[in-house]
């Protein structure tokens, strides 16, 4: 087996869950300043999947690759403390606003500047987004065939990987060539927790914005173990044209935001009597909830 090069695409994404008025700007994006940031979730399973090939062969390297503003690097440290061998922050303000085409479009070029790779590896779609493109668009940027909704990774060889999908009526077992783009299906399993040697090894991994913006000297911690730098990678460093980016670049306009809230209806209080048990049957029969 040759060395695989794994790359991980993750994202930092709002937590949908707490999605306020201010969620959204007049201009049709996400306000992500008023809403907590955390690891898309697909994407961990993407990244567990990843380093299950890690696992099994040795010669293995995990990059995870992530596009977003300056706090993003956290998403990158998060895949250190798990497992991966290294990260890239794609950012630029010249990204800001981008829908999925002009991610896509940005996220091929970072691939390709991080050539040669064997398999790209990403969650089925982003939860403040849910339409699942971003990895297709790449593969078809890529020239490269991709496998949607996969739920394992079965096999991995020089020439081929076998992997499951998760479809809707039932399971689908299929090969594909490398290098190759899959997408990850939420019933894959979940991503192992932080790893205590790697927090400990990784704490300090920080990109060079970062390191401008501390107070503290680490300049000789980052001479000595030059593992510790997350590389940035800006429009200029792909190599990208501006008119394919940003707002310039997006066809999608998001038109408005509904935070729908489920109203809870009153509780009911039962005994474990007979007759209790028998209004409630009668109630859920003649409401339709049951029969």
């Amino acid at each position: 087996m040759k060395n695989l090069k794994i790359i991980v695409l993750a994202k930092q994404v709002p937590d949908t869950r707490n999605v306020g008025k201010d969620a959204m700007k007049a201009d049709g994006t996400v306000n992500r300043a008023v809403l907590p940031a955390i690891f898309n979730p697909e994407d961990l399973n993407a990244l567990e999947q990843a380093l299950r090939i890690k696992d099994k062969y040795s010669n293995t390297t995990v990059t995870v690759l992530t596009m977003g503003p300056g706090r993003a690097a956290e998403i990158i440290r998060e895949g250190l403390y798990r497992g991966a061998n290294n990260g890239y922050l794609l950012t630029d303000r010249k990204f800001a606003g981008s829908d999925t085409l002009a991610t896509s479009y940005a996220l091929a070029l970072a691939i390709k500047k991080l050539a040669p790779f064997d398999i790209i590896i990403s969650g089925r779609q982003a939860i403040d987004g849910d339409t699942a493109q971003v990895g297709p668009q790449t593969a078809e940027k890529l020239g490269i065939p991709q496998v949607t909704y996969a739920e394992e990774i079965m096999e991995v060889n020089d020439k081929e990987v076998i992997v499951k999908r998760r479809l809707e009526r039932g399971i689908e077992i299929v090969k594909a060539p490398s290098p190759v783009v899959i997408t990850v299906h939420s019933s894959a399993p979940a991503c192992r927790s932080r790893n205590a040697k790697y927090l400990m090894k990784y704490k300090h991994a920080s990109t060079v914005t970062e390191k401008q913006d501390t107070t503290t000297d680490y300049e000789q911690l980052y001479q000595n173990r030059p593992y510790l730098d997350i590389e940035e990678l800006s429009v200029n460093d792909i190599g990208a044209d501006i008119e394919w980016l940003g707002l310039s670049g997006s066809p999608t306009k998001v038109k408005a935001i509904e935070n729908v809230v489920l109203q809870a209806k009153d509780a009911k209080m039962l005994t474990g009597s007979n007759s209790d048990i028998e209004g409630m049957m009668k109630e859920l029969i003649e409401n339709h909830t049951i029969g």
